[in-house]
């Protein structure tokens, strides 16, 4: 395209209404990264995958005329059975759209969506509900992906916008082209800027009750769950576990809505908007799970410890000083870096797994984080959909050892986490793959929102303190759920508990 636009007024003139559009998204006023826009058409394919039946179903919800079809099998088997890609169709690209892309990471087209912690967990029932299945289909598929032949790609450093598309089977070249003449002609800077002009701003949906805010475990029963972890790693059963808590929000919420409340209080570099259907995904994670390059770079960047933000500049940087010296976050750190060493080590190249950063303090505008960096080189023969599968779930999510881990936190949790703890992110065409855990998270769905909360335990551990860590990830989230009905988050985030 000839000029600069905003994804967030594209994402509003194009894709506000779509029942299926994903939005990956750099973050408010980013200056580095590239967001991507796209939504489903009448010949778009939807995946979608249940853990509990191992089955994968495929449909293309916007063609009334087309049935779904299920096959038996993991949506990674499903992701290995598709083969081919064609070449990329680019407006305003030149020579760039047929340039050689190197070892970068850039969506070429493919699949994006989501992969719940639940994937982790194929045929098991449900632990919070003993038959397994979801009331009233409220539950969020446990995986879902759009194959995404459409999209438009906003390059936050270069100031550039390009739009992407190719032929999908059976579609005539021409579909193509006056797709990408038509969205190029809505997208004239002039047009936009009067859409922009004469759209009312966002308002909060008047709330018709007030919202009452729920979590799984109060701190009472979070510290007697602290305590059980104790227990399980003095017994030798497991150095450190991941334990999460839920807080959920009957109502009906729009996703768009929402998510625009998020996004201006928790700008974010893998932010995303993923609307599938009934179910909506809202992120503003921090943390990249997992990236592979079409030539074979692997890498992954684990969380693990957090200090809260300070208004005071002072008592800030202390904060994040007394994160990087606490001996507590820093185990709890290499723990998962060893972890994560391991799982890609099953995938990469013999001698290639290497620690490039260690132990650096990230800041957010809610928290200080630490964290570390790991690369490899994927083996010869192996594809990032095997390496998204070895190392899921993400180690920082579970604990180690990692099944002992799981185990344990199946027990005490009281709950399945859902989306939460998983993956969402892109699956390109030329074999890359860029994906971000589902943390700093809501997702909605018919029975209202729900938001996954945890922290690290291990020996060293403070009750008191976990409980305020899960506090502080989640305050930002029920803020913004909050905000888009008009109700107000009680002040310092306190009163969140019923």
């Amino acid at each position: 395209m000839p000029q600069w636009l905003d994804p967030a007024d594209v994402f509003d003139l194009l894709h506000a209404e779509s029942p299926y559009a994903v939005w990956l998204d750099a973050g408010a006023g980013a200056h580095t990264g590239i967001s991507y826009l796209a939504a489903a058409h009448h010949g778009s394919r939807v995946v979608t995958a249940s853990a509990r039946t191992n089955a994968v179903t495929c449909s293309r919800p916007m063609d009334p005329s087309a049935a779904p079809v299920t096959v038996a099998g993991t949506i990674f088997d499903f992701l290995r059975s598709e083969s081919g890609s064609s070449t990329v169709a680019g407006i305003g690209a030149g020579d760039d759209s047929e340039a050689e892309i190197g070892d970068e990471i850039g969506f070429r087209l493919g699949w994006v969506g989501w992969f719940g912690y639940g994937m982790a967990r194929v045929g098991e029932p449900s632990d919070s509900r003993p038959d397994g299945a979801a009331p009233d289909g409220a539950a969020a598929p446990d995986a879902a992906l759009l194959l995404v032949d459409r999209a438009i790609a906003f390059d936050h450093a270069a100031r550039t916008v390009t739009l992407l598309a190719r032929a999908a089977a059976g579609e005539r070249g021409n579909d193509v082209d006056d797709w990408l003449l038509d969205t190029a002609e809505r997208l004239d800077a002039r047009r936009l800027a009067e859409h922009t002009a004469a759209a009312p701003p966002a308002r909060p949906q008047a709330s018709a009750v007030p919202l009452e805010v729920r979590w799984r475990h109060d701190a009472t029963q979070y510290a007697r769950l602290i305590a059980a972890c104790q227990r399980r790693i003095a017994a030798g059963d497991a150095y450190q576990l991941c334990l999460t808590n839920e807080v959920t929000v009957a109502g009906s919420f729009d996703p768009l809505t929402v998510y625009r409340k998020l996004r201006e209080g928790s700008p974010s570099h893998h932010g995303g908007l993923l609307r599938f259907g009934a179910h909506a995904l809202l992120s503003a994670s921090p943390e990249e799970f997992l990236s592979v390059s079409p030539r074979g770079r692997l890498r992954t960047r684990p969380i693990k410890g957090t200090r809260p933000r300070s208004a005071d500049q002072a008592t800030d940087r202390m904060l994040a000083v007394e994160l990087l010296a606490s001996d507590k976050e820093r185990a709890e750190n290499l723990m998962i870096v060893d972890l994560m060493r391991n799982d890609l080590g099953r995938v990469a190249a013999l001698g290639s797994v290497t620690v490039t950063s260690l132990l650096q303090v990230e800041s957010y505008p809610h928290v200080h984080q630490l964290v570390s960096t790991v690369e490899a080189r994927l083996a010869p023969g192996l594809t990032g959909i095997d390496a998204i599968e070895a190392a899921f779930p993400a180690g920082s999510m579970t604990g180690a050892p990692k099944a002992s881990a799981m185990a344990i936190l199946a027990e005490l949790e009281g709950g399945d986490r859902g989306i939460y703890a998983g993956a969402f992110g892109y699956l390109g065409s030329d074999g890359a793959v860029d994906l971000a855990m589902v943390i700093r998270s809501i997702v909605l769905g018919p029975a209202g929102a729900s938001i996954g909360t945890g922290g690290g335990i291990t020996a060293l551990s403070v009750p008191a303190e976990e409980i305020d860590e899960t506090r502080i990830k989640a305050r930002a989230l029920i803020s913004a759920i909050l905000a888009s009905t008009g109700v107000p988050a009680p002040a310092g985030g306190r009163g969140l508990v019923t």
